[in-house]
Parts: structure tokens; C-alpha cells; sequence
């Protein structure tokens, strides 16, 4: 069984500090959020975990293998470059939707998102990376280029894929608790509990009824997010040679 480990990190009085003293401009503030993101995403992924964007002032990242101490220096680092200070609770669970409710109970027990003297909550459990710990399934649209991309505009290419990226989310979480994400092209990766292989099929199934979009979907096993997820890529590539929709990357190698 799968003991994941997940981190939700949020900006210190974020909302306040955009409008504070005067608002501030808007292409700057998505400047601050992209290169935060890409600043936790290298640093979670240089130690094997998987970090993802949500709502930019919120983010959850995936952190198996990733200590207290780990958590302390991200934080560090962060208050040391940004003119901002992010908090971070952290809980370990099976079920991945449990951990992230764990994770966030910790941060809001210190106060509001919005309090100005809360400050760099660090609250939370670690536990040492073991064998299977992490689940990852990588979900692809079949023939993007060829249906969206090629033909539609890209707006319109765009509503295609995120309907079918919101279809998938609500599924998902609310059959199985697990997390979905959105990261980029035609991609969904999901942290997952242990799921049958018809079960992946019912959530292909339902995405297809509700969003009349094609998915199929490799899923990996591993002590930490990067372990899982190249494994997850390696059944994804067996779904695309072998025109399959559901692959396990400890069947397939």
C-alpha cells in the first residue's frame, strides 16, 4: 500500500501584499507566481519529488523523500529571494486526498491565508522514502496534434483539453480521493491510491461520456515521485505502441 507524502505550500498574506500599498501590476505578479513555481518545482524535483502549480499562491507538492530539514532550507531559500514567505504543512496517508486535507489542516491551524502575523508555518510529519510508497498515473489525450492542435485554433484547442482535464479531476477525486494535475500540452498526472485496471478504465470511460475526449493512461509505482513517474511514462509509451488504454509499468517491465 501506498504511504504518500504531500506538502501544501501557500503564500503568507498574499491577496493583501498584491494591492499593498497600491495595486500592483498584474504582469509583474505572474512573473513573481511562475518563477515561484519553477524556483519549488526545481528544488522539490532536484530530491525526486513532484511539486504542482494549482492556484500559484497555492501549490501541492508531492514529497516523499523530502525531510524536515528539506522543508526548512525550501522555506529559507524562498524568504531569502522573494519579497514574499511561503508556509508549509506537510501529512503522510494512503489515500492521497487525505494527506493534502492533513497537509492544509496544519497551515490553517496557524491562521487565515490572509493574516498578516502568520508567517512561515513549517508544521507537519516526514517519513523515509520505501519501496512502492508513491503512485503516479500519467494520463494522455489520444491524438491531440492530429484532433486540436492541428486543426483548431488555439483557444479553442485549449477549452478541449481543459474540459477534459476537469472532467477527469472531479472523477477522480471524488471516486478514488486521488489528486490530478494539469501540467502542460495534453498531459494529466495523478497522484493515485491503488486502483484495478477497470477502474482506470471507468475513469477513461466517464471523461470520454462527460467531455467526448479520448484518454489513455500509464501507470507506475516507486519510493518517490520520480521513481513512479518515469515508470508511469515507460507504461504510457506501451499504451501508445501497443494501442492500449491502461498500462502498468510493473507488468510491462
Amino acid at each position: 500500500m501506498s504511504r504518500l507524502q504531500l506538502t501544501h505550500i501557500q503564500i503568507d498574506n498574499y491577496g493583501p501584499w498584491t494591492v499593498e500599498p497600491e495595486p500592483r501590476r498584474e504582469m509583474d505578479l505572474q512573473t513573481l507566481q511562475s518563477r515561484l513555481f519553477a524556483d519549488i518545482a526545481q528544488f522539490v524535483g532536484s530530491r525526486d519529488g513532484y511539486a504542482f502549480f494549482t492556484r500559484f499562491d497555492n501549490m501541492v507538492a508531492v514529497t516523499n523523500g523530502l525531510d524536515g530539514a528539506d522543508h526548512e532550507l525550501l522555506q529559507e531559500s524562498i524568504g531569502n529571494r522573494y519579497p514574499i514567505s511561503v508556509s508549509l504543512g506537510t501529512a503522510v496517508d494512503s489515500v492521497p486526498i487525505e494527506a493534502l486535507e492533513g497537509a492544509t489542516e496544519r497551515v490553517q491551524e496557524a491562521g487565515s491565508a490572509q493574516d498578516h502575523g502568520r508567517r512561515e508555518v513549517l508544521a507537519g510529519e516526514y517519513r523515509p522514502p520505501e519501496a512502492d510508497d508513491v503512485a503516479i498515473a500519467h494520463f494522455d489525450v489520444n491524438d491531440a496534434t492530429g484532433k486540436y492542435t492541428d486543426r483548431l485554433n488555439e483557444f479553442d484547442s485549449f477549452i478541449r483539453i481543459e474540459q477534459a482535464y476537469a472532467s477527469l479531476m472531479r472523477h477522480m477525486r471524488e471516486a478514488h480521493g486521488a489528486l490530478s494535475f494539469f501540467v502542460g500540452g495534453d498531459n494529466v498526472i495523478a497522484v493515485v491510491p491503488g486502483m484495478s485496471e477497470a477502474e482506470y478504465e471507468a475513469a477513461i470511460d466517464h471523461v470520454s461520456e462527460e467531455a467526448d475526449v479520448e484518454l489513455k493512461v500509464g501507470v507506475g509505482h516507486g519510493p518517490t515521485p520520480h521513481d513512479a513517474g518515469i515508470a508511469a511514462k515507460h507504461a504510457l509509451e506501451d499504451c501508445r505502441y501497443d494501442g492500449t488504454r491502461v498500462e502498468f509499468a510493473d507488468e510491462a517491465h
